[in-house]
């Protein structure tokens, strides 16, 4: 070989890296890191939609109350409510009072009684819809007190139990929505802090020679954390992806409201998705570090 030619082959000449750049099993690795990042990013965006539901039934509780009407003796049903939501609206903080009738009371009973099972004779109390001023709402005493001073036999209801009710089982699926993220970074960390293993232990002669040559643990740790990061970001990357079309098929085919008024999904809402490839990477690169430096740990101690 001519000077010129050995030149030339020093030139083009590139030093191996200590994890070749394709691997047989990254194929299935990235599949699977790619699942579990699909499914963390369905469960933010159903997080998202269902913390909207409940905040907005809240605010519809908040701002209205319901009250139960009974007629006293020589009084129709119809005309105790009449005479309540006549009262109820000149009580300060109380917007539109309507009285409902007999047939719409029928209604809110047939989910639980059945169609068939009220006789037409049956005495039904009736209900009085209140919508509450929602700068200064009256409370709860107020609307009482001024029922009672007109000698109407009511009970009121704020919506206490039920707001209570709608805040616990928001907060049970907000913390449901955090311990499936938790477990599907555990899964994923897992996985890859094998894979970093696995791949470190096939090439222990390589790290020993890197060791001979004086290079530190964290260089090649450096390295291993890397390939797993960009591994999982780009696994991340398709995962959002795939999430995004779905969450905006779901906005576009579901209206206003979303798919559903129970998860009414936003734009918004969509994003939240950019932060899987940065998340996952995150994830895989510090399992990945973690990992390889407990290993070369290890091969050192031998």
């Amino acid at each position: 070989m001519s000077e010129q030619s050995a030149s030339a082959y020093v030139r083009r000449w590139r030093p191996g890296s200590l994890l070749p750049a394709a691997d047989s099993r990254d194929g299935a690795l990235g599949f699977v890191i790619g699942v579990l990042c699909f499914f963390a990013c369905l469960t933010a965006l159903a997080a998202l939609a269902g913390d909207r539901a409940a905040r907005g039934w809240t605010a519809q509780l908040q701002d209205s109350a319901t009250v139960l009407v009974r007629p006293t003796a020589g009084e129709s049903a119809d005309a105790a409510a009449a005479r309540a939501a006549e009262t109820l609206a000149g009580v300060k903080g109380v917007g539109e009072v309507q009285a409902l009738s007999r047939d719409k009371a029928v209604a809110l009973l047939q989910p639980w009684i059945g169609k068939d099972a009220l006789p037409a004779d049956l005495p039904i109390p009736r209900l009085v819809a209140v919508e509450l001023n929602k700068t200064a709402p009256a409370a709860a005493q107020d609307l009482d007190h001024a029922l009672k001073a007109q000698g109407i036999d009511a009970t009121v209801d704020d919506h206490s139990v039920w707001i209570a009710d709608i805040v616990r089982a928001g907060g049970w699926a907000r913390l449901a929505a955090l311990g499936l993220f938790l477990l599907t970074a555990a899964a994923a960390a897992a996985m890859i802090a094998f894979a970093a293993g696995a791949a470190l232990a096939a090439r222990h002669e390589i790290v020993q020679v890197l060791h001979i040559s004086g290079a530190e643990d964290r260089f090649i740790a450096g390295l291993v954390q890397r390939r797993f990061a960009l591994l999982a970001a780009g696994a991340g990357l398709f995962a959002a992806a795939a999430a995004a079309m779905i969450g905006a098929a779901a906005r576009i085919l579901g209206g206003d409201s979303g798919l559903t008024p129970v998860l009414p999904i936003a734009w918004t809402d969509l994003l939240v998705l950019p932060i899987c490839p940065l998340a996952a990477a995150l994830v895989a690169a510090t399992a990945a570090r973690l990992a390889a430096l407990r290993l070369l740990k290890d091969l050192a101690a031998r």
